[in-house]
């Protein structure tokens, strides 16, 4: 039986939970009101660097945050690095070319680590320098071609000083710059794949030219060739269809082991028949950039197993053939 001192404390536990999560939320409405003229030059630098790359650096719990920020810009098609701003002042500075922006992250915007870095800027007019600070009279403020003023907010828990609403704002500022680029680049989900080569994001976005069978595997046959052949081929290829096409390699049909019952319940003698003659006409086929999982669904939909692979609009000219087992044991369900 629980105790009333006990429900007490479960009581306690709960509002502290939920003042915490309601300062947070505070502090990310301060920050949308916030986001003006100064964001929008920040994405306008970022996106005028070129030939460079986007140096993120911060000291503290800035400093882990600004690695996020790296990383996310890094994988949405905007390469960038995090500079450590305590080696930065023992030779790491060179990893920074002329082309480069540098990003700093620093609330009180006067840690004597980020000093070293914003003297190096300064002397270098072809590096851009945003700072992301709280404080207007910071050296960092001050010292940087664009600025951005975080909001002043309340930190979770006794005395307001440990790093919480503020680490929250900063890290919602660096998703808010991340997805802009990638937005404004057009960077696609076929693009973020490249970069997430391993793991269960890339098999989410593995396409079904990831997956699928070509040149002399796809199950083709002319459609010409008798029923009795078509059989042999469909045993021979063992995986249960047939891509037929024309003369031209163009794709008229389509022939799966379904069809072959179908037809032997309703025709003595179809073996002796041109498969042109009993294919199913206007197959259907998808694009070879469409999502597996997508490939998937239709097969589950119209109960085959089976799809022709076309690009570029060109649903007559099959150049793949996807199976259902090939996305299955892709671990794609």
């Amino acid at each position: 039986m629980i105790s009333g001192l006990t429900k007490m404390r479960n009581k306690n536990l709960l509002s502290i939970a939920r003042e915490v999560i309601k300062l947070e939320k505070d502090s990310l409405i301060k920050l949308h009101s916030s986001i003006g003229k100064s964001f929008e030059k920040i994405i306008k630098t970022i996106l005028n660097c070129k030939n460079g790359k986007v140096v993120i650096s911060g000291v503290g719990k800035s400093g882990i945050i600004g690695k996020k920020w790296s990383a996310t810009l890094s994988s949405t098609g905007t390469p960038s690095f995090f500079l450590d701003a305590s080696n930065a002042s023992h030779g790491d500075l060179g990893q920074i070319t002329s082309n480069d922006i540098i990003i700093l992250i620093s609330l009180s915007g006067q840690s004597d680590e980020l000093k070293n870095i914003i003297q190096f800027a300064s002397r270098n007019s072809s590096i851009k320098l945003i700072g992301i600070t709280s404080k207007k009279d910071s050296i960092l403020y001050k010292n940087s071609d664009v600025k951005f003023l975080l909001p002043n907010v309340k930190e979770a828990g006794p005395g307001s000083f440990v790093p919480t609403s503020s680490t929250t704002v900063q890290m919602a500022l660096g998703d808010a710059i991340a997805i802009t680029c990638m937005r404004y680049k057009k960077f696609s989900k076929l693009d973020f794949k490249k970069f997430h080569p391993s793991g269960s994001l890339s098999v989410k976005l593995k396409t079904v030219e990831d997956l699928m069978l070509v040149g002399r595997k796809i199950p083709f046959v002319n459609e010409n060739v008798s029923m009795r052949t078509a059989i042999k081929n469909i045993a021979k290829k063992g995986l249960g269809a047939l891509v037929v096409k024309n003369k031209n390699n163009k794709t008229t049909g389509f022939l799966a082991d379904g069809d072959l019952k179908r037809l032997s319940n309703l025709k003595i003698g179809f073996e002796n028949l041109e498969i042109r003659k009993v294919m199913k006409k206007n197959p259907i086929t998808v694009d070879k950039n469409m999502l597996a999982a997508q490939a998937l669904s239709i097969m589950n939909t119209k109960k085959i197993t089976s799809l022709c692979v076309h690009q570029n609009n060109k649903k007559n000219v099959t150049i793949g053939f996807i199976h259902i087992h090939a996305i299955l044991n892709a671990n794609i369900n």
